[in-house]
């Protein structure tokens, strides 16, 4: 899942600046709910790596079953927190 073809997906738009604030909580709902829907690991962490950085992941426990999924989404986190 590419980080662009997200954005195309969920905002209509390769960048998020100069987006109306309603297009954007309309965006992060319709991902919310795909990330609900999704099966796929991968999906699912890509997902949910961009609802982080808009503030709107759901928390570990509950975004993911395998504990590799939560450890790796931590070290993202914790990678994010740094480049700060």
């Amino acid at each position: 899942m590419n980080f662009d073809d997200q954005l195309h997906r969920y905002f209509g738009s390769a960048g998020l600046d100069g987006l109306a604030p309603e297009v954007i909580a309309a965006g992060i709902e319709k991902m919310r709910v795909d990330f609900g829907l999704e099966t796929d690991r991968s999906r699912r962490f890509a997902l949910w790596s961009l609802l982080f950085l808009l503030g709107n992941a759901p928390d570990l426990d509950v975004a993911f079953v395998e504990s590799a999924d939560r450890d790796a989404a931590r070290n993202f986190m914790e990678l994010i927190e740094k480049a700060e």
